[in-house]
């Protein structure tokens, strides 16, 4: 064979071998609560992902996007870890993501980690998170920013004495000590800190003492999709009738439950990063189409904002970094990146890989026969404790 033929054959060989490479699939292994008490936060993220991928196609730089589906249960770290395990050396992904619940994405970030692919977050809240893996981004909030806001207007607010009424696991101790402390240094007073089991929770018995007390305010952070328990609770022990205000993060409000909530939800302040009536032509015409898309009349939430906006994450860091990118140049893609989302505009920190945006402080008001976060005040570019 001639020395022309072979390397005309061995150029061949490259370009095929460039080409096989160009089209395999971009994988995203997206592990979520799609059963179990959060599975609400599953479908949230999940319906936001697909509706994100209608709306901006299955091919980006000649990738195409494959997105694997798996369901943790939402309560069990061992088999996220597993999971996620699968998923990086078998599947081959090319981004974790996910995550909802703070114990889970602490179980997976060694995982990102040992495979050198980025992790975005697009639910679990606790401060720390980020600081699990060098290759964790989250889209969804941290407790420094939906907390200190919240502990600031009660304290401008003749609130003076607060009992704090927490769900026991990273995000509620963060949301516990955040407020404590900030509170107190505008002058409040915190008279009890109470912490219930996440599995399970009974709220009947710690209302109870908390009605006995008599605090002005009753400042509570539980997991997405619980917050209906709390506020039954709080209606049929008493604690509105007896002048004691529900104060919290939006988690006790949640946009998917708040529909089903009476006239108990009304007059209730909270803080949080979205609500469903955030009013922007971006966020208008996403709840629309989020609507349209679910085929339930769904009302999306904080979690489906945290999927929708990992997705675009994931999409514009492909984009820049180009159809061959590993898992370190993706990472370095997302860093800094910045656009205009239904919540407001929002973008990563290059340092902490953390979300920036704004934090509204909002009250549930009734719109048209139904009831919803009505947004009053905000805290703009709000960062998360490192700063």
């Amino acid at each position: 064979m001639s020395r022309l033929i072979k390397a005309a054959l061995a150029a061949t060989i490259l370009v095929a071998a460039g080409l096989s490479h160009a089209v395999e699939p971009f994988k995203i292994g997206l592990i979520l609560p799609l059963s179990g008490p959060f599975a609400s936060t599953g479908k949230q993220i999940l319906t936001a992902a697909n509706l994100y991928m209608q709306q901006k196609g299955d091919t980006i730089a000649g990738r195409k996007i494959e997105l694997i589906v798996k369901d943790d249960g939402g309560l069990q770290p061992e088999v996220t870890k597993r999971l996620a395990q699968e998923l990086a050396t078998q599947d081959k992904v090319n981004v974790l993501a996910g995550f909802g619940l703070t114990p889970l994405a602490f179980a997976a970030a060694p995982i990102a980690t040992q495979a050198k692919i980025p992790m975005v977050v697009m639910s679990a809240a606790t401060d720390s998170v980020p600081q699990r893996s060098p290759y964790i981004v989250r889209t969804s909030r941290n407790m420094f920013q939906l907390t200190a806001p919240m502990a600031d207007w009660a304290a401008n607010n003749k609130i003076k004495s607060v009992i704090t009424l927490v769900s026991d696991y990273g995000p509620g101790i963060d949301a516990e000590t955040i407020f404590t402390k900030r509170f107190a240094e505008k002058g409040g007073k915190v008279l009890e800190t109470l912490r219930i089991p996440l599995k399970n929770p009974d709220f009947a018995p710690f209302l109870r003492r908390i009605k006995d007390t008599k605090p002005d305010a009753l400042f509570v952070f539980v997991p997405s999709g619980v917050g209906s328990a709390v506020m039954k609770q709080f209606t049929e022990k008493g604690l509105g009738a007896a002048g004691i205000k529900l104060i919290g993060t939006g988690d006790v409000l949640d946009d998917d439950i708040l529909p089903a909530m009476g006239t108990e939800a009304l007059g209730i302040v909270t803080t949080d990063n979205y609500s469903a009536a955030h009013d922007s032509p971006e966020n208008k015409a996403y709840v629309e189409a989020l609507r349209k898309f679910s085929g339930s009349n769904m009302r999306p939430n904080v979690m489906s904002l945290g999927g929708y906006d990992g997705m675009h994450l994931i999409y514009e860091a492909l984009k820049k970094a180009g159809p061959d990118a590993d898992g370190d140049k993706l990472l370095a893609a997302m860093k800094g990146l910045n656009w205009v989302s239904p919540r407001g505009p929002v973008h990563i920190d290059p340092e902490t890989r953390d979300i920036v945006q704004n934090i509204y402080i909002r009250r549930s008001e009734m719109v048209k026969g139904e009831v919803y976060n009505i947004e009053f005040d905000k805290y703009e570019n709000f960062k998360g404790p490192a700063h």
